[in-house]
């Protein structure tokens, strides 16, 4: 038999269970003292559990990121990922020149997924290295390098002398146009029409800015004197974006009734111009064809794929 003291509790807690079920029916009809504070409670909760949930997304951005690279080549993992029976992980490429035999435990490897791996890397997405001048877009772990030599925001410098301006691409042309315009203004030219250039072969500054002002690009012709004769090339300052395009290029120069002609299919895009000697993409004038220290040269440079 249940002591007076144990009665007295269940009726207490009969009592409590009572009050609750009261409040909780006057919340249900927007009555009672409380109902205010308890929704106010479940607003705290639903919002404390957003920010959890937001801290777990910054969270991944503060992983390691070398976590996702393959322990043996050190290049970033592509699915499929494999594994031994101990877990160790390889990539794909890697698996072949390993004979499939585990370098940590010497077990088979490449022939079972790791899935897990394989998710992570799926919901990982790295912005592009260009995100601070201007460009929004996000890649897959391990695939961003590849948008990065095509990106149209890839940082470029201005291929003038003495000038240190380095900034996004499309910011290019209108820099060049603003703050060299009045200096090399009969550098213009349109694609497809050839047009005649001057230099000086003797002086240090061997560059020649041609700026094609209907698709606001800029070419850089470019002389070195070598104890041989005069390397001239052609380039553009430009990523390799397919919204640059591509173009090609065709030299002659004539000298005592005689017309040397120098063809190539590829205009090579550059970020930033280097005083190397060319060891390819050239049009090589000896020393026996040069007549005094000025070189003229008619150039016209075509878009491909119009």
């Amino acid at each position: 038999p249940l002591s007076v003291s144990d009665k007295s509790k269940i009726k207490l807690g009969f009592s409590h269970l009572s009050n609750m079920a009261g409040a909780a029916i006057s919340e249900a009809s927007g009555e009672g003292i409380g109902s205010n504070s308890i929704l106010s409670q479940k607003r705290q909760l639903s919002s404390s559990d957003g920010a959890k949930r937001d801290a777990k997304k910054r969270s991944t951005m503060l992983m390691d990121l070398e976590i996702l690279d393959c322990p043996i080549c050190y290049e970033a993992f592509t699915i499929p990922i494999f594994q031994c029976e101990n877990g160790h992980l390889a990539c794909s490429s890697c698996c072949p020149k390993l004979s499939n035999k585990c370098p940590t435990c010497a077990l088979p490897i490449g022939h079972n997924r790791c899935r897990g791996m394989e998710s992570v890397l799926e919901s990982i997405l790295i912005p592009c290295p260009n995100a601070k001048l201007g460009c929004t877009k996000k890649f897959s772990y391990g695939k961003e390098s590849t948008h990065e030599k095509e990106c149209i925001f890839s940082q470029c410098s201005c291929p003038v002398e003495d000038c240190n301006y380095s900034s996004s691409y499309k910011d290019l042309y209108t820099h060049y146009r603003t703050t060299h315009m009045k200096v090399y203004q009969l550098h213009k030219f349109i694609c497809d029409i050839p047009s005649i250039v001057k230099m000086n072969i003797s002086s240090d500054k061997k560059i020649l800015i041609r700026m094609e002002y209907m698709k606001r690009i800029l070419f850089a012709v470019q002389c070195f004197r070598e104890p041989c004769g005069v390397y001239v090339t052609v380039s553009c300052i430009a990523p390799s974006a397919p919204e640059v395009g591509e173009f090609s290029y065709r030299l002659s120069y004539t000298v005592d009734g005689h017309t040397m002609i120098y063809k190539s299919p590829d205009v090579k895009r550059i970020l930033k111009l280097n005083f190397q000697t060319p060891q390819e993409n050239f049009m090589l004038i000896p020393n026996s064809l040069l007549r005094g220290e000025m070189l003229k040269l008619r150039i016209c440079i075509k878009k491909l794929n119009q």
